[in-house]
């Protein structure tokens, strides 16, 4: 299984940031997909999920109205649409997937996670 995150970077608060997931090794479109983020000092932390039919989505109170989930399942690939970045989403974003429908919020229930990719949000 192959999880391989992209797009992270430093931007200033307010600014949006794409991050993209390419998904391998693992029947995609049979796994609910998911980002977790942990920043530092912290536990990591669910974000927002996507069901495996990509009809449903769950977010984190802390990121509702801000960010945006979405899949493509010809392509194996999955995307979170980050708006109106604050300091405290300061994190290393993880794409994760989970042989279940949906997603659960626990992160040692997650199957598998990617190496992450670092998001800076500066004040």
């Amino acid at each position: 299984v192959q999880l391989q995150a992209s797009g992270g970077g430093l931007v200033q608060a307010g600014a949006s940031l794409n991050l993209s997931c390419a998904a391998s090794g693992f029947a995609f479109s049979d796994y609910s997909m998911g980002w977790f983020r942990q920043a530092p000092g912290k536990e990591r932390s669910f974000v927002l999920s996507i069901s495996s039919s990509g009809r449903s989505t769950y977010y984190a109170d802390s990121v509702k109205g801000r960010f945006t989930i979405s899949r493509d399942n010809a392509k194996n690939t999955v995307s979170l649409a980050m708006n109106d970045l604050k300091p405290q989403d300061t994190a290393r974003y993880y794409c994760a997937a989970d042989s279940m429908p949906i997603m659960a919020y626990e992160p040692e229930r997650v199957d598998y996670y990617g190496e992450g990719t670092q998001v800076t949000v500066s004040s």
